[in-house]
């Protein structure tokens, strides 16, 4: 049983139950006469479901039959159109390092510092000329920007993430620049810098712009395109991530072999965008991390 207060009484502390002898002040409302000051217990409130576990993400449904040829054709051609420049200009970097020729990070388009720089920013976003095309793609088979996790960034859902997997390659990639370098020496001609050369400290613009492009059209082209079309063709996330580690990997071969320094940072954007199918947080982290890198180098080269 339960203390049942009167209508228009006060409710009383929870738990509280009336002391032997206590009657009610002169001042309340009189009881009705029939009224039981004591009652059935009410029942208990369950308690809160616990929260749910976070859920991978639906699996895309396979592609058969005529469709999927042609998503074969249509995934080979965005590839091509996005690997091939950067292919040939990564090859034509580390031959003209080899041949002696002067090869900077920063292109040179105008002797005035200002005006290459706003040229050399206009001239970057040939990078991600492929970006829009790959998009229009997906959304005609069903897979539209907010479905891949692309949009304004949240900071529980991208921020903090993209800053954590930003850290991680730092972390990674210094455990794996530790290990090459023992293995062929620290001044072998197997690892190459592009040096940075001497430019005016507001260049820092030009790196936080080539960065943001970068991550834009890397994560994008091979996280959110790729993977969604290798994952529509029938393969599974671990030959994905092979291939796709293959892909990124290819343009940087101007590092020598340098290049296998990217493959840690890769894997965790690729891994990350796998299992949680949101792809501002690969493009944060990926923005932040060369953009630190970049900002300090040319901060440093003075």
């Amino acid at each position: 049983m339960a203390w049942r207060p009167a209508p228009g009484w006060p409710e009383p502390p929870p738990g509280w139950t009336p002391p032997a002898g206590w009657t009610p002040p002169p001042d309340w409302p009189a009881a009705p006469a029939d009224w039981q000051f004591w009652g059935p217990v009410p029942p208990s409130q369950p308690p809160p479901p616990p929260p749910a576990l976070p859920q991978p993400p639906p699996a895309l449904p396979q592609v058969t039959g005529s469709a999927r040829r042609d998503l074969v054709l249509e995934t080979w051609f965005v590839q091509l159109a996005f690997l091939v420049p950067g292919v040939l200009a990564a090859v034509d970097t580390l031959t003209a390092g080899d041949g002696g020729a002067a090869v900077t990070r920063f292109p040179s388009y105008a002797a005035n510092p200002v005006v290459n720089l706003i040229l050399g920013i206009l001239t970057y976003l040939s990078v991600a000329v492929m970006v829009p095309i790959a998009l229009l793609l997906l959304s005609r088979s069903g897979q539209r920007p907010a479905t891949l996790g692309l949009g304004r960034p949240r900071w529980r859902a991208d921020v903090w993430p993209g800053l954590g997997l930003a850290a991680a390659g730092y972390g990674v990639t210094l455990v794996a620049t530790l290990l090459l370098t023992a293995l062929v020496g620290r001044n072998s001609k197997l690892l190459r810098q592009i040096p940075i050369g001497h430019v005016p400290a507001y260049y820092v613009i030009f790196g936080i712009a080539t960065a943001a492009i970068t991550a834009v059209a890397e994560e994008t082209l091979i996280n959110g395109y790729l993977l969604t079309r290798l994952e529509q063709l029938g393969w599974n996330p671990r030959r994905a991530l092979l291939l796709s580690l293959t892909l990124r990997t290819s343009y940087h071969v101007y590092y020598g072999l340098g290049f296998l320094l990217t493959i840690p940072f890769g894997y965790l954007m690729t891994r990350s965008f796998q299992k949680k199918r949101r792809l501002m947080r690969p493009i944060i982290g990926h923005f932040l991390y060369d953009a630190v890198l970049i900002t300090i180098a040319i901060l440093t080269s003075h």
